[in-house]
């Protein structure tokens, strides 16, 4: 199974609509979303994706009950600010990354793989036996490359994709 690994959006709309066609070429089955998306108009372009997606809170992400509204609405379930996705046989961690019992969290729980995001630097690394992958910013504001990350959960590799 493919899954598509997104972050730090910050409203950015034509690189979100950029990043569901990218999802869809690769037929991703899992879309996570480790948060930070901002304002709740932004989910109108995952409604394209036809496949489940989970997201956590970021920082930024000030209207928590508004956008927990307005993303169930387009299939994304969104989890608080940590939760825990077992997808094809692997126990994944998803949590954005500003909060340091997230963090600790991750690094002591029994993941498979570990998703975050707040640092828009994407990353990808194997410590202690987990794969932990940060996609970067899909917003492109920070260091100016927009990406996205993917996860092959049957052959644990996961890669990066600027758009």
């Amino acid at each position: 199974m493919i899954i598509g690994l997104i972050s730090d959006t910050h409203d950015n709309m034509p690189y979100i609509k950029k990043a569901v066609e990218k999802l869809k070429e690769e037929h991703v089955k899992l879309v996570l979303h480790a948060g930070d998306y901002i304002s709740p108009f932004t989910a109108k372009p995952y409604a394209e994706l036809d496949v489940p997606m989970i997201g956590v809170f970021g920082n930024n992400c000030a209207e928590t009950e508004h956008l927990n509204r307005v993303y169930s609405e387009v299939d994304c379930d969104i989890r608080g600010y940590f939760t825990e996705v077992k997808a094809d046989g692997l126990k994944i961690a998803l949590f954005h990354g500003h909060r340091k019992e997230d963090v600790e969290k991750a690094q002591t729980g029994d993941y498979d793989v570990v998703v975050s995001g707040h640092f828009h630097k994407s990353s990808i690394k194997e410590k202690n036996g987990k794969l932990w992958i940060n996609p970067g910013e899909l917003c492109g504001y920070l260091y100016g490359t927009n990406s996205i990350g993917f996860l092959d959960t049957e052959k644990r590799f996961a890669w990066i994709a600027e758009l």
